[in-house]
């Protein structure tokens, strides 16, 4: 389902947020629902609908959308003859209007189409070149230095396109899903390349795995050619000769015993096969080495088998972390959960009548307030990740910035922060944001500052509010900053402030509730 979405994405031309959906789309509580994809657009900021429309509006929806089709989500564009439809478990295929309208329900979600030109292939493209760049460094110094004719070639590519298909069994391996790879994997009910991989996984978290093999095999076979291409390729044709036993086992293995074809394993026992028939057939064949011949191969298998070991721990370290993170967010984004934590505030009266620095849609469903001091370290990324989510959400969040500290303490210096920000916001109110970036953002020099935000005076008015903050503050006891309000109840500590996009929505249905109520 994450794939077809990520297609869904990418066709309307949102690229670059396809792992920031699924970072969101996995960690949902309600995840793998409907739901959890609306939402996470709507995080993303990805304009959405999900709703039921007649079939008789099939040809006024838009070019491409998700629906239901035979109780299954379901990628489906338009075309001339009907539709074409993408499925996580067949892959594409095309329906008339009269066959898909037989099996869908009618319920589809669409998204508005991203105007603005994703740079994300650009970086893709770079990234391969980044990699491939080195390789192909070596290859060219080995070509220039050694000569290659076409037996040694033939063994360069075929233990190239070894190390390739061993590299996606490893992923597969680990759970890392490739959309082209399950496509194969998948072609007939007879074939599961997931289910014979995973074969006797009681062996699986051994420093060394059957499905290593195939990789460190390719891998040294691609660096003794390029040393030595000849006498290595020679060697690596008897290797190929002596593994056919182990062929014919995994085969017998995905015949009788596990009843499932392994594309990829047939691929890997395709060029272990020819490169041995080569081998047989050549006028190379021999079966005595010397140490020269088959040393490139050894020293580079003495090599990467040790180094194979170490990055399989950190990937698969890596790979666990990742999950476990996942499952901790999920927990973290269950509503009840910050109820549960978010405490109420004691004495809300007067609170209302505070004057402070606001910011977004008046008549938003979140209204949050952050109580801050200027001279406040933990403040500044409070500021910032608040400011952050009202420049992301204008429309959901209405941020109130006010602050705690003695207007009668004359020995504060950070006091006639508060006061200019104070004035400025009463008096040219177009500068706001300008003023209270440049210091909890930019964190502009103290000096600096107050000459770039020089006032006139600070009126009475602006001390009166300054008291009326400090007082309030006093009386709930929040002696500390920054505070964090949401809706007249204190935000978390457990809670990281940029949370609070998670739960926007839960915010809006609980007003909307308590509204009806009322």
């Amino acid at each position: 389902m994450l794939k077809l979405v990520q297609k869904f994405l990418q066709i309307n031309r949102y690229s670059d947020i396809k792992n920031e959906f699924k970072d969101l789309f996995l960690s949902h509580p309600n995840y793998p629902s409907l739901f959890a994809i609306t939402d996470s657009f709507d995080l993303l900021s990805v304009e959405n609908a999900a709703v039921r429309v007649s079939k008789e509006q099939i040809e006024d929806l838009p070019s491409n959308f998700l629906a239901y089709f035979k109780d299954e989500l379901i990628l489906v564009e338009k075309i001339k003859s009907g539709v074409r439809i993408t499925t996580s478990k067949k892959g594409s295929q095309k329906l008339s209007y009269d066959k898909f309208l037989l099996d869908w329900n009618g319920v589809i979600v669409a998204i508005e189409p991203n105007n603005v030109v994703a740079r994300d292939n650009l970086k893709i493209e770079y990234n391969w070149l980044k990699y491939f760049l080195p390789l192909a460094l070596v290859a060219g110094l080995s070509f220039y230095y050694n000569h290659f004719d076409w037996f040694s070639a033939s063994f360069l590519v075929t233990s190239v396109l070894g190390l390739i298909v061993s590299i996606f069994i490893v992923q597969e391996r680990w759970g890392v899903k490739n959309t082209v790879i399950s496509k194969f994997c998948n072609l007939s009910s007879n074939s599961s390349c997931h289910s014979v991989i995973s074969f006797n996984d009681d062996i699986a978290n051994r420093w060394l795995s059957f499905s290593d093999f195939p990789l460190i095999f390719f891998s040294s076979s691609i660096i003794a050619i390029l040393v030595q291409p000849l006498s290595s390729a020679v060697f690596v044709g008897f290797l190929s000769l002596l593994a056919i036993p182990v062929i014919v086992c995994s085969i017998w293995i995905q015949k009788f015993e596990i009843q499932k074809w392994c594309i990829m394993c047939l691929a890997i026992s395709f060029l272990i096969l020819v490169q041995s028939i080569v081998w047989f057939s050549s006028d190379l064949f021999t079966l005595s080495f010397s140490f020269n011949e088959i040393f490139p191969y050894v020293f580079s298998l003495l090599l990467l088998i040790p180094i194979w070991a170490a990055v399989k721990v950190m990937i698969r370290k890596m790979l666990d972390n990742e999950n476990s993170l996942k499952e901790l967010k999920k927990f973290k984004r269950n509503y009840s959960l910050l109820n549960f934590l978010s405490k109420k505030v004691k004495y809300t009266k007067g609170f209302e009548d505070l004057r402070g620095l606001t910011f977004g849609n008046k008549n938003a469903g979140v209204r949050l307030s952050i109580i801050l001091s200027p001279s406040c370290g933990h403040c500044y990324k409070t500021f910032q990740e608040a400011f952050d989510l009202v420049l992301k959400f204008p429309d959901k969040i209405f941020l109130n910035v006010l602050f705690n500290i003695n207007p009668e303490n004359n020995d504060n210096p950070y006091k006639a922060v508060v006061e200019r920000l104070l004035t400025i916001n009463r008096t040219t109110p177009g500068k706001t944001v300008e003023a209270i970036s440049d210091w909890y953002i930019k964190r502009m020099i103290y000096k600096k500052w107050l000459k770039k935000w020089n006032v006139d005076s600070v009126s009475m008015m602006i001390n009166q509010e300054i008291q009326k903050q400090y007082d309030w503050c006093s009386t709930n006891n929040f002696n500390y900053t920054p505070i964090k309000i949401v809706n007249e109840r204190l935000f978390p500590n457990e809670y990281e402030l940029n949370e609070l996009k998670y739960f926007l929505n839960d915010f809006v249905e609980e007003v909307q509730v308590l509204e009806k109520i009322a």
